[in-house]
């Protein structure tokens, strides 16, 4: 009996170009492995030619975006039923939801940098007066408007305390003499006094790098002496260039979430430690409702620029409802008590999001 016809392989998938053992790993294969069981790369030993790189590109293309449209498709209809099925198992049919949310973050923050004017929060200079933040010909959105006033307060700070000018005839009279008395003050407020004194200098063109500070004023080489000049350094260029400072912070918030992310996901294992969920799969569930707020948010953002408009808490309002739909899908506990752990979730989401975002604040101003 002879046996049933089969779709005759095509490309590199030919019987012609298959050997029996694997290029890659060296693992022993027979003539009808298409691909290795060990390694999983094709088995072929045909060279590779312009037409193979084409063929593959593209179906690499169609593949992902089907499984993109499967993705999307399940997690805007069908709230936490997306992580119920990776987590069972159906993998395959869905993007990676570590690089799924690694690429909206990407993409929504370089959007939110292209359509925001952090260029214009430049001009708040010393000599510039603060910018009111009804004119609406210069701020072009909330965001923008809070970042303002970020920096306006962070201004007023410098200028009130670290840039005193009461200090500064005292300090500029006898550099070395008002150093040397810093010694004799606490850690903390030496470190302090001592970023005033680097940042009075530079500011009146006496310093500009640390070893002119040595060199002029005898200041000693300690860790101290130098980690205060660099932090004057910075908040003096944070103070000429502000908006430049922001935006370099939103570039690096993708990266921050995927460190705040695993701690909030913590949280969830601790409000649902009777459950048969693991940390990982908590942290999947936590990647697939951010990635679901940075979609609405993406959509947010566009409507906004094109239609000059302000739908940002339209689409909260959707998510707020969304997560609570996805929390008593995947967890399956009722209305009061799914009800109850949402509202405790989202204050310890809070809480969390503004101490790191301090974090990355100050830690940023520190190296920048």
């Amino acid at each position: 009996m002879g046996s049933l016809p089969t779709k005759p392989s095509k490309g590199t998938n030919q019987l012609r170009f298959r050997g029996t053992e694997c290029l890659n790993c060296g693992h022993r294969l027979d003539i009808s492995d298409k691909y290795c069981p060990n390694c999983s790369q094709i088995n072929s030993i045909k060279k590779p030619t312009l037409k193979d790189y084409v063929s593959e590109f593209f179906g690499s293309i169609i593949s992902y975006d089907s499984r993109l449209v499967k993705t999307l498709t399940a997690m805007l209809l069908h709230p936490g039923r997306i992580t119920k099925d990776y987590i069972k198992g159906k993998r395959v049919s869905y993007t990676s939801p570590f690089r799924f949310l690694l690429s909206l973050a990407i993409i929504y923050f370089l959007l939110f940098s292209f359509t925001q004017d952090f260029s214009s929060i430049n001009d708040m200079g010393d000599d510039a007066a603060p910018i009111p933040l009804e004119n609406k010909n210069i701020i072009t959105s909330p965001e923008q408007a809070a970042a303002i006033k970020e920096v306006d307060s962070l201004k007023k700070a410098m200028e009130g305390n670290l840039l005193s000018k009461s200090k500064d005839s005292a300090l500029l009279a006898n550099p070395k003499l008002y150093f040397d008395s810093l010694d004799s003050r606490d850690y903390f407020e030496r470190f302090y006094l001592k970023t005033d004194f680097f940042m009075t200098l530079i500011k009146h063109n006496r310093v500009k790098k640390f070893d002119s500070a040595q060199k002029d004023y005898g200041v000693p080489e300690t860790y101290m002496n130098r980690k205060s000049f660099d932090l004057a350094k910075s908040l003096l260029k944070i103070e000429d260039e502000p908006g430049t400072f922001l935006s370099f912070i939103i570039s690096k918030m993708p990266l921050f979430i995927f460190f705040f992310l695993p701690v909030f996901a913590l949280f969830i294992r601790l409000m649902y430690i009777r459950k048969k969920y693991n940390y990982i799969e908590h942290l999947i569930f936590s990647f697939h409702i951010q990635s679901l707020l940075f979609i609405l948010l993406l959509i947010s953002l566009i409507i906004d620029f094109i239609f000059k408009t302000e739908t940002g808490w339209m689409f909260l309002l959707v998510f707020s409802i969304y997560l609570y739909k996805s929390m008593r899908n995947f967890y399956g506990q009722g209305r009061f008590k799914t009800f109850v752990k949402y509202l405790i979730l989202n204050t310890v989401f809070f809480i969390l999001a503004a101490f790191s975002i301090l974090i990355l604040f100050t830690g940023t101003i520190i190296t920048y």
